[in-house]
């Protein structure tokens, strides 16, 4: 799957996985279905009271004409807003909006891919979109490149690499060093082990001061008596105790 490097205002550079075509379909297949439960129910609500303006052709029918796109729009708005980057949809296929230079995405930035989606969804009935998110290089829509964003995947590998298993032959053969391991989830494992792989893989000053951070959270939130010396094999130490306590 293709990916994109992302430097941070901190000067960390961070390697994500592009959000593909059948992830943004499915996120767009959820948010539509929602949109319509409440374009229904808003139909249903105001039918039987504005019944006879529909019927005439006046105004209240050509505001139900606009009211899919005024509900699509403000639904992606608001939920992207409140969610930060995620729709209801997003959450569910995984994937979020963020920034290209780093910062976080703005009021600004979900209005301009809200406003976009009448020309990249209605207008061209979802064909420029899917055009545009096939072929560009970071799998942009107009709104995207217009607001300077990009999709990314956020559902993390639930596994350890099986490398990592095999480093440990049994649980009598390995003597875990930190008990207090069991306190951190699962999704904490992982984030450890992506900061130790973006720390060797771009090795500068802002990824050193990353793990120094992280190692002063851990020890506070393990309620270590001292804190290590080598910072990196204190973190590979509670994956591996974190899966040999675990598994």
């Amino acid at each position: 799957m293709p990916t994109i490097d992302i430097t941070t205002t901190q000067n960390v550079t961070i390697e994500y996985e592009l959000a593909g075509p059948q992830d943004r379909f499915l996120a767009f297949f959820i948010d539509a279905v929602i949109v319509g439960a409440l374009f229904i129910l808003i139909f249903l609500m105001l039918l039987e009271a504005w019944i006879n303006e529909l019927e005439d052709g006046g105004m209240m029918g050509r505001f139900f004409n606009l009211l899919p796109i005024m509900l699509f729009v403000s639904y992606h708005l608001l939920s992207e807003i409140i969610a930060n980057g995620q729709s209801w949809g997003k959450k569910a296929a995984g994937i979020k909006v963020v920034r290209l230079d780093g910062e976080e995405p703005g009021w600004s930035d979900y209005l301009l891919r809200a406003v976009f989606h009448v020309v990249d969804t209605f207008l061209s009935f979802g064909t420029l979109a899917g055009l545009l998110i096939n072929s560009s290089a970071k799998k942009q829509r107009l709104g995207d490149m217009t607001a300077n964003t990009v999709v990314i995947k956020v559902k993390f590998n639930k596994r350890f690499q099986l490398s990592d298993i095999l480093k440990i032959n049994s649980i009598e053969e390995y003597e875990p060093t930190y008990q207090e391991v069991r306190k951190l989830r699962e999704k904490d494992l992982l984030l450890i082990k992506s900061a130790i792989h973006r720390y060797h893989t771009h090795r500068n000053q802002a990824h050193s001061e990353v793990i120094d951070k992280l190692v002063d959270r851990l020890v506070t939130v393990l309620d270590l008596d001292e804190r290590p010396t080598d910072k990196i094999e204190f973190l590979q130490t509670l994956i591996r105790d974190y899966i040999v306590l675990t598994r």
